[in-house]
């Protein structure tokens, strides 16, 4: 798997997890304590940053799950 491939589905795991709970990027950061701006939640959506595991981490706090939910791609057709 390319880097940009997997950069693309860990941000749609994110994006998806998110919208599901009916957040939004605003309400995330917000939950993240604003130790991540808005632009850099856009950027990790969208597959355009490498987000480092700290970030994955209080993303998923954030988002009430278990972090391996975040890399973890069985049926990504949804």
């Amino acid at each position: 798997m390319e880097k940009s491939e997997l950069l693309k589905l860990v941000g749609k795991k994110i994006q998806k997890l998110r919208t599901e709970r009916g957040m939004s990027q605003v309400d995330l950061v917000g939950l993240i304590e604003r130790k991540i701006d808005t632009t850099n939640i856009s950027r990790i959506e969208s597959g355009r940053t490498n987000p480092t595991l700290y970030s994955l981490y209080r993303i998923s706090q954030a988002l009430e799950v278990p972090l391996k939910e975040l890399v973890t791609f069985q049926n990504e057709n949804d």
